[in-house]
């Protein structure tokens, strides 16, 4: 029985909440569908399959007993790299594959570092996009450093799947707490250990106490925590999880709402647990009444396999429209030519009313396969529109072909409506294949995002811009992890040039890309003359372009061999009287499969979206796994009625980016133009020098330094030093296209100011300068981040909790003077505490709110601590500050074991 359209399409809503598509789903507690794929530049290894086998099974224990019964791994799939040998024990993929594991392994860029750590960049509570392990942290005994490998497992899946953050802060490892005492920064404070300095005085080791900043009160940068081996607290696996006695995630009951880390910022203070149990996993799944352990997880073996895609072409009488037949002619060989990797097997089928199969598989070998299904593409446009047909046939091309249509691949373009879609949505649903769908315009059929939704399929949106359908097959790219198969888009314009005019411009080749490097031109009127240079001054002209056999209004040139590192400029002449549309599109790939490129990815926080909820343009600029910080990058997001919206986005740790130089840039979308599909396109450009790759990485297991056992401290090897937090990077041009997500509930235009609130200050920092407090912080906007906030209300007091559950009673700062700046500017603010008296030691907390003209107002921000410090006097003894150690041993009543600890330390600092 066909299922309904309506059940259908709430089935895309549900499974569209994720920021990636996942396979993983819950069946009676057990996780199924779990993904771990090996990258192909890992070599082969046996070991690395029973690693992450004992591992899984490790976790899965250890999970369902932190989960209180909820949750266990009961299938899991192990993708393996095309490059390995084939065993008897493989099975054949059906829709997993690299770029969509939930696991990965693979070594990091520069072979800097062995963290284990979790993609994750969403708001509290969103799904993070891939756990990354490295190949020596799962061969080699990590155990001192990271606990055993189930419990860091366990640790990233609640990254991944649950959306919660780290509960320690390498950046801020201790904190004045509100009873004027200074913590690790920790959670729980169950946790005991002791506060130390490690380091090397005259070609020796010293452990020694911390000393205090005279200004701040704080520890010393150097002072580490180092927990206590045996433990009596179960909690937390946020901080800790390689502690024995660490079973359980921090509740209500025990979550340190004082401690500066991410979690408690990202949260709102919540503890890790309540967010858990937010999520549709917790809502899904009721412990179970069973005592014992969960039974052990299955393991699949899978090796990738050829990639094999089919184009399913609508020729239908509306493709006449505004030129779409010759355009998608144009977008498709773009794609038959420069993007589809080589060894793949391509196929071809053209439908409107009925379909025919144009070209059954033929395998790319070298650029003389392609003419063979580019001779094929569709000439007229006439009929009506059958989906379902040329989706039949895409199925038959591939398995007459002798090829399975599960995880094979098909690519449907349509402009046209078609009300019957559903009465094949089984079939494509049992088919096991993928489908990427790309809507030509804003009659095409409303189903489509369900055929990719329930395939695991990209789903695209191109309007009346050729660019944004060329842009769209770029966006199908290989998802093997393989570098050098991944085509990557320098530049992708369209240029209306008026008649004997001439435009020119530059596109920057850096030395890590230049493999396979095409020049494409096309027009609407009259083949354009062509200028281009490489940066040595070789010039190729119109002369060099090959014009496309079909008169599709296209030309290309392909340079041989490496294209030339450096600045390359050419310039478009319309040679016709009548002003015409250009476009220029340049592909390239890597040039080394030892050197990663810098790559870029884009996509909405939700999709569909439904007003007024605010979506969020998340960019990702990275080379190997590492960030790339300083980049310019502009996000263009289009509307079905062609409206168009530039967004500048930020890496500033403000507004809807979550943390400070991580390499993801991001911005609220609010302009919202009416319903239906958009289309989202994101470029990034890095001139005069200004990007550099980060060396460091967010939401990682944290690597243990010691441990405290019988009262002495026992270090482990140190973590390797990073000489440079940053490297260098060239000047580089990456274009990507994200997928298109509709919307709907939303007005056609116009000021959204009374809808949505200034975006909530993240940063807010405070210090005392004398005895004034000196605030900074990101300017939030009018409208979430974009624009000027009308004003401030800034209050503070003596006790974190008045701000955080009584805001409007705490005392008001005055801020008649404070105007605020435009959005993403650095405010700055400082004021004398007035009514509240500051003593010789002072602490303060505040926090602010930003108001709009129309007087809606932001969240609370989060809550800064001013503390005003006045150090002891020192020389007391000949022990000087060590005194404070006796003292510290005389007024508490410690067990022998704890006071030998504390007279080892005491002694080893006097040595």
């Amino acid at each position: 029985m066909v299922p309904s359209l309506k059940f259908l399409l709430f089935l895309s809503l549900h499974l569209l909440q994720g920021v990636k598509s996942s396979m993983v789903h819950l069946n009676n507690n057990g996780y199924e569908g779990v993904v771990i794929a090996i990258n192909p530049s890992v070599p082969e290894d046996d070991r690395l399959i029973q690693s992450i086998k004992e591992m899984v099974s490790q976790a899965s224990t250890y999970l369902f007993e932190a989960s209180k019964g909820r949750f266990y791994f009961r299938d899991v799939r192990i993708l393996v790299p095309m490059t390995w040998k084939s065993k008897p024990e493989y099975l054949t993929p059906k829709r997993e594959s690299y770029d969509k594991a939930d696991i990965i392994v693979a070594e990091h860029y520069l072979k800097y570092g062995d963290d284990p750590y979790t993609l994750q960049y969403g708001q509290c509570g969103d799904r993070g996009q891939y756990i990354h392990f490295t190949p020596n942290f799962l061969l080699t005994d990590n155990l001192p450093m990271y606990g055993p490998r189930g419990r860091v497992f366990v640790h990233e899946w609640a990254h991944l799947r649950w959306g919660v953050f780290d509960e320690y802060n390498t950046d801020q490892s201790f904190y004045m707490s509100r009873k004027n005492t200074l913590e690790a920064t920790r959670c729980s404070t169950g946790i005991t250990g002791r506060n130390v300095v490690h380091e090397r005085q005259r070609g020796s080791t010293v452990i020694r106490p911390c000393r205090r900043d005279s200004t701040t009160g704080l520890y010393e940068s150097k002072c580490t925590f180092i927990p206590d081996k045996s433990q009596t607290a179960r909690d937390s696996i946020m901080f800790m999880q390689n502690l024995n006695t660490v079973v359980e995630f921090c509740t209500e009951k025990t979550h340190n709402t004082e401690a500066p880390n991410l979690q408690n910022k990202m949260c709102n203070r919540r503890s890790t647990w309540d967010v858990i149990k937010e999520s549709s996993d917790f809502q899904n799944a009721s412990p179970t009444t069973a005592r014992e352990a969960p039974p052990p997880p299955t393991f699949s073996l899978l090796k990738a396999k050829q990639r094999v895609v089919c184009l399913v072409l609508d020729k239908s009488e509306s493709m006449k429209e505004g030129d779409r037949l010759i355009r998608m002619n144009q977008a498709a060989e773009l794609y038959l030519t420069q993007i589809v990797e080589q060894k793949s097997r391509v196929g071809l089928v053209t439908f409107d009313s009925t379909a025919i199969i144009q070209n059954y598989l033929t395998e790319i070998t070298n650029s003389n396969d392609y003419p063979k299904i580019t001779a094929n593409l569709p000439q007229q446009a006439s009929g009506g529109t059958s989906i379902c047909r040329g989706l039949e046939a895409g199925f038959q091309a591939i398995t007459s072909s002798d090829q399975r249509t599960s995880g094979s691949e098909i690519i449907l373009v349509t402009n046209g409506e078609d009300k019957q879609i559903s009465s094949c949505f089984e079939a494509v649903k049992h088919s096991g294949a993928i489908i990427h769908t790309i809507a030509l315009g804003p009659d095409a059929a409303r189903e489509l995002e369900t055929l990719s939704t329930m395939t695991g399929g990209l789903r695209f949106y191109a309007n009346r811009d050729i660019t944004g359908l060329m842009d769209a097959f770029c966006g199908i790219s290989s998802g093997s992890g393989d570098i050098l198969q991944r085509t990557l888009q320098l530049e992708s314009k369209t240029l209306d040039i008026a008649g004997r005019k001439q435009i020119s411009g530059t596109v920057p080749v850096d030395s890590t890309i230049g493999n396979d490097t095409f020049f494409v031109v096309t027009w609407t009127v009259q083949k354009p003359e062509i200028i281009l240079q490489d940066p040595k001054g070789k010039k190729y002209t119109t002369s060099d372009f090959k014009d496309d056999k079909l008169n599709i209004r296209s030309a290309q040139l392909q340079i041989p061999g490496i294209a030339e590192t450096g600045t390359w400029t050419y310039s478009l002449s319309n040679e016709n009287a009548r002003s015409q549309l250009l476009t220029l599109t340049v592909t390239t790939r890597a040039r080394s499969p030892t050197v990663s490129p810098v790559m870029a990815t884009a996509h909405m926080s939700h999709n569909p979206a439904q007003y007024p909820s605010p979506l969020m343009v998340y960019a990702r600029v990275s080379q190997g796994f590492l960030p790339v910080l300083g980049a310019s990058v502009t996000a263009v997001i289009e509307a079905e009625d062609g409206h168009r919206v530039t967004l500048e986005l930020w890496d500033n740790g403000a507004g809807a980016d979550t943390v400070k130089n991580d390499g993801i840039y991001t911005r609220y979308f609010t302009d919202y133009h009416g319903n239906g599909r958009y289309s989202l396109k994101v470029h990034v450009q890095a001139r005069k020098n200004t990007a550099r790759l980060s060396l460091r990485q967010q939401n990682k297991s944290l690597y243990i330094p010691g441990y405290i056992e019988d009262g002495k401290i026992i270090m482990n090897p140190p973590r390797p030093e990073i000489q440079d937090a940053e490297a260098p990077v060239e000047d580089f041009s990456r274009l990507t296209s994200g997928e298109s997500f509709t919307v709907s509930g939303a007005p056609p235009a116009g000021d959204h100011a009374h809808v949505f609130p200034p975006s909530k200050v993240t940063d807010l920092e405070a210090e005392f300068k004398g005895d004034h407090i000196h605030l900074t912080w990101t300017a939030p906007g009018k409208v979430l981040d974009k624009g000027r906030a009308h004003r401030y209300v800034i209050r503070m007091s003596r006790h974190s909790q008045d701000l955080q559950e009584d805001f409007h009673n705490a005392t008001l700062v005055n801020t008649s003077s404070l105007v605020p700046k435009e959005a993403g500017s650095k405010e700055n603010f400082e004021f004398k505490p007035g009514s509240l008296k500051i003593g010789s030691s002072s602490m303060f907390y505040i926090a602010i709110q930003a108001v709009n003209e129309v007087s809606i107002t932001s969240e609370i921000s989060n809550i800064a601590q001013a503390v005003k410090f006045i150090a002891p006097e020192q020389g007391i003894s000949a022990l000087g500050p060590n005194i404070v150690i006796f003292n510290y041993i005389y007024t508490r009543k410690y067990t022998r074991t704890k006071i030998q600890s504390y007279i080892y330390l005491l002694r080893v600092s006097l040595e």
